[in-house]
This record gives C-alpha cells, structure tokens and sequence, in this order.
C-alpha cells in the first residue's frame, strides 16, 4: 500500500453519505473501488449511498454479506457490489465472475484483501475507520493511477 493520498475527517452518516454520492457521479466502467474497514466502520453505508444516488430506478440496497455479489443498472452503466468476507480463496472470486466484471462494470468491493493478487492495481482503496465519537468516521484514500485525483478532489471542501 502506498502512502495516503488523502484522509477525510467526516463528522455524521450524512457528511459520509455525501461523500459517497459525490463520487458515484464521477465513476465510469472499469472502476474499481475497493472499501477496507473494520465491521461497523460505514462500508456498507458509504456504499448503499453511493449505489442509490446513481440506479437508473430507486430500489432497496441491501448489505452482500450473503449473496457475495448484487448487481445494479446504473445511471453510469452495470455496477457490482460485493462482500467477500465469507469468502475463502480466490477461486471462489473467480467462479463470482468478479474478475471479469473489474473490466466492463463498476465495482465496489467491500473486504478487498480477500481479493490477493486479483486486487486491480488501477483501483482506489477507501479505508474507513472509527472517528474521534460514535457517529464520526476517518476516510483514508489511496490510490496509483492519476485518475483518481481527479475524480476525488472535490472531497478537499468537504
């Protein structure tokens, strides 16, 4: 992992969501964006926000804990959101069609160290971590392809 390049102090649910719909309405196909955490750090809210300022008609976005993989239609084309906390190796991975969905799909990846080598190295990793109170949280962003500076430097005025 490379140094962060950028950390966000994000105060309420709110500012996080914020956060999140702010960056659904940058993202393209092939996007990867891989959420790390702790259990209870916001992933499957930063996610559930993200997907739902973006889905073509307004539906309930539950958490893949269980069913590995959702899939959605998007205003920015087909999106996969995945949970691999209950998986086990890579093959698993690779019998989802994960790998395959990382080239023409937007895809958002809870737990991505599950993932090995099949992690993207274009993809950007948002580690959410607990804030200084309940409701606040710490947003640390990595990426290496320049790309994202773009697409997350409205996030400096939040």
């Amino acid at each position: 992992m490379h140094d962060p390049a950028l950390t966000l102090h994000l105060s309420s649910p709110d500012q996080t969501a914020k956060v999140a719909e702010q960056l659904a309405h940058r993202l393209k196909l092939g996007d990867v964006i891989l959420l790390s955490g702790p259990v209870g750090a916001g992933k499957s809210h930063f996610s559930r926000h993200l997907i739902q300022s973006i889905l073509l008609e307004p539906e309930d976005v539950p958490s893949p804990t269980f069913t590995l993989v959702q899939t959605y239609k998007t205003q920015r084309g087909e999106l996969w959101h995945s949970d691999l906390y209950r998986i086990g190796s890579t093959a698993e991975i690779e019998e989802l069609g994960l790998a395959e969905a990382f080239e023409d799909a937007i895809c958002l990846v809870e737990w991505p160290d599950r993932l090995g080598a099949l992690a993207p190295e274009d993809a950007v990793t948002l580690e959410l971590s607990h804030g200084a109170d309940e409701q606040s949280r710490v947003l640390t962003v990595f990426w290496t392809d320049t790309k994202w500076a773009d697409r997350t430097s409205q996030w400096a005025e939040t």
